[in-house]
């Protein structure tokens, strides 16, 4: 099943959190990866590495655990390496040494909630499985969005107007919202649910049309 050593399998599977492992993520790497991480909304940091040659550290997952966790549950959960690692390509490519985390892990209750709200929150999110990060940077927030679309490494949700990226590692599939008037997004009388992509492309057209216009 994976190349990491027995002793760190077991080391893993005790230190508390659960550590999600796809194929990319088993790739053998020479040097140890870093990533340098703030959670918008506790403030707790991660700086250091979080993998090396055998596979994830179990302190390092442990630490992510909870800085990813969700802060309005304060629970932590799972930790997917292949999404971490997708962020570490992402800030090695445009040349970020640090990332500010706005949404990692969620419980269902708070995804409900965001749903509630009408936040283009996903019912079958990946946040739900620790396989998603919204994710802002000091600057080149356009070039990280371009950078995550070519590495077609999972999900890629672009919010200008918010100033942040959605990552995960589930299908390759990508998404704009504009960050203002999200109703316009959502079905008739749902909440939370999302127009189909027909639809939404209709929506899109509709508004770069009218922005269009008001320059003429």
């Amino acid at each position: 099943m994976s190349s990491i050593p027995l002793k760190r399998r077991e080391l893993l599977a005790g230190c508390g959190a659960l550590v999600l492992l796809c194929n990319g993520a088993l790739a053998q790497t020479s040097t140890a990866r870093r990533l340098h991480l703030k959670n918008e909304h506790t403030g707790d940091v991660f700086n250091g590495p979080y993998r090396d040659a055998a596979g994830p550290l179990p302190d390092a997952m442990t630490d992510l655990a909870n800085v990813l966790r969700d802060h309005r549950a304060n629970k932590a959960g799972p930790v997917d390496v292949g999404t971490l690692d997708f962020l570490a390509d992402i800030m090695e490519a445009i040349g970020q040494g640090r990332a500010t985390v706005l949404s990692a892990f969620r419980t269902p209750e708070t995804n409900a909630l965001l749903a509630s709200k009408g936040l283009g929150v996903a019912e079958h999110s990946q946040h739900l499985l620790g396989r998603a990060l919204d994710i802002t940077f000091p600057a080149r927030l356009p070039d990280a969005h371009r950078t995550a679309l070519q590495l077609k490494r999972g999900g890629v949700g672009w919010y200008p107007r918010s100033s942040f990226l959605h990552i995960d590692s589930g299908p390759v599939r990508s998404w704009e919202m504009f960050g203002r008037g999200l109703e316009g997004l959502f079905a008739k009388g749902t909440s939370g649910r999302l127009r189909t992509v027909a639809d939404r492309m209709r929506l899109h057209r509709q508004i770069a049309k009218r922005q269009a216009l008001g320059r003429n």
